[in-house]
Formats: C-alpha cells, structure tokens, sequence
C-alpha cells in the first residue's frame, strides 16, 4: 500500500477578508474531493486572508497511480487564475517503510 500527500503554499488573488478567502478555498476543496477523489483540507494559515496551506491525501495500491493522481492535482491548482502557488511539496511512502 502507498501512502502519499502534497501540501501547497498558496497566496489569493484579490482578497480582502477571511470570508473573501473562504469563498475562494471551499470550491477549491470540493472541486479537488470530487474530481480526483483526494482527501483534502486547509492545513495552515487559516488566520492569514491573502495565503492557504492546503493539503491533499491519497492511499493507492501502487505507486504511479498515485504520483499521477498528486501530479494532477498540483497541475490543477497550479493552473488556477486567482491564486499563485508559490510552492508544493509532494512525498510518498510504502507501508511496509
């Protein structure tokens, strides 16, 4: 079994507010749940309205699945046009490490 995840560093376009912020990242969240059926979550900066730390899980059975499935959803919100990722880091692990 491999386990993997990436975490983005990402700074918001045009926002002003903590609430600007959130109707920015909840879609993102969902969009990502839905089409890559990835466990996603805001994992830091939550105080911060203009930068998100956002966080994408996965469990698969072999490893190029899931490193197709992290890259996929580092293309996809790399490709966003109102926030810059500024950076993104990726690992995976086997279970038996």
């Amino acid at each position: 079994m491999w386990i993997g995840w990436i975490e983005f560093d990402i700074l918001l376009g045009d926002v002003h507010s903590l609430k600007e912020k959130r109707s920015v990242v909840r879609p993102l969240l969902a969009e990502l749940k839905r089409r890559y059926d990835v466990s996603v979550a805001e994992v830091g900066d939550q105080d911060q309205y203009r930068r998100t730390r956002l966080g994408a899980g996965l469990v698969a059975a072999d490893r190029a699945h899931l490193v197709e499935v992290l890259t996929a959803v580092e293309r996809f919100v790399a490709a966003r046009p109102e926030m810059d990722l500024l950076s993104a880091r990726q690992r995976e692990i086997h279970s038996e490490d």
